[in-house]
């Protein structure tokens, strides 16, 4: 008599080929992608596969084949609604080419060693970095390993290491002809210009573009380019005549709205001009209704991905560069 409570044997590739009357190579073929197989043979694949609840163990086909469909996602900011866009649409697109990523948050004050490791023991397909952490010692490591990687928004250069920037640098130039052409008279940049390459990007066609006019701008640096720092630095920007600013991304902005209506009980502020970047779902609302550049978060993750297949299949290409446009979205802050 058979114990009901003993464990279930697992169902393997050769129990969906015998029920399905086809061999475990054509059951094989069914559930990789792109491989051929006849539409006759897949349905009959599927159909016993749903009966006997069958599930690819990806993890075992890994072993066999020495590397697994996992993509590792290396992000930092997760308190910026801006990051969660940017991995929301790299997921979905992974997933919807056969790849599985492994999210790894970091921050600028970790060592990245801790990662290496965890991703050199996943075996994984490839890496893409979001974080504004230093990624040298990790590439390099990779590298070795034979693990293509692709960067989002960073400026280092890195032999056999793909990047997709944003355009920031139109940002800066727009940013500033459209403040100076509301009536602007002293506008400003407000970053944390020793952490983010995208920041300083942003701030040095600000200024190019000022200089070719001979505008003077000042420079608003903060510890971080976040809510709070833009929030505690809004009250003081009366005192230093500032009436136009360009925050280098939408989250700092939000603060310095909300850091002046405290002050001043008005939306948008009375007085001075505002302009963001990313355009996060918050610079929309009522309360903001922010004047921001769109950051493409869908095409610059079809950018990464195809550089990342592409040097899976040509490890050795130059490394290559992409850059992805912004578009300016109006609203009544500026």
């Amino acid at each position: 008599m058979t114990d009901s409570k003993s464990p279930r044997r697992a169902v393997t590739s050769h129990d969906v080929a015998r029920l399905a009357g086809v061999s475990r190579a054509a059951v094989s073929r069914t559930f990789t992608p792109n491989a051929s197989v006849s539409e006759e043979t897949r349905e009959k694949v599927h159909k016993a596969a749903r009966e006997l609840g069958y599930r690819v163990n990806y993890l075992a086909r890994s072993l066999i084949n020495q590397r697994s469909d996992l993509v590792g996602l290396v992000v930092a900011g997760l308190d910026n609604p801006f990051r969660i866009l940017q991995i929301e649409q790299l997921t979905r697109r992974l997933l919807m080419r056969n790849l599985r990523p492994i999210l790894l948050p970091t921050s600028c004050s970790e060592d990245v060693g801790s990662f290496i490791e965890q991703l050199l023991h996943y075996s994984v397909s490839g890496v893409i970095i979001t974080s504004d952490a230093p990624p040298t010692a990790l590439c390099e490591e990779c590298s070795i390993n034979s693990i293509p990687i692709v960067m989002i928004n960073k400026g280092e250069k890195i032999p056999l290491v793909d990047r997709v920037i944003n355009d920031d640098a139109s940002a800066g130039r727009q940013a500033f002809a459209l403040l100076v052409g509301a009536g602007a008279k002293r506008p400003a940049v407000m970053l944390a210009p020793q952490v983010s390459f995208t920041a300083r990007q942003r701030l040095g066609a600000f200024r190019a573009a000022a200089e070719a006019v001979s505008v003077a701008v000042e420079t608003i640096e903060l510890s971080l380019n976040s809510y709070e720092c833009g929030r505690a630095a809004a009250p003081h920007l009366g005192e230093r005549g500032i009436d136009g600013l360009f925050c280098v991304n939408d989250y700092m902005a939000c603060g310095v709205i909300d850091g002046l209506a405290e002050k001043h009980g008005t939306r948008p502020p009375a007085g001075i001009r505002i302009i963001g970047h990313d355009d996060i779902p918050q610079a929309g609302w009522g309360a903001y209704q922010l004047t921001t550049f769109a950051q493409p978060c869908d095409v610059q993750a079809e950018a990464a991905i195809d550089l990342l297949e592409s040097r899976m299949r040509v490890p050795d290409a130059p490394a290559r560069l992409t850059t992805t446009p912004i578009h300016l979205i109006r609203r009544k802050s500026a």
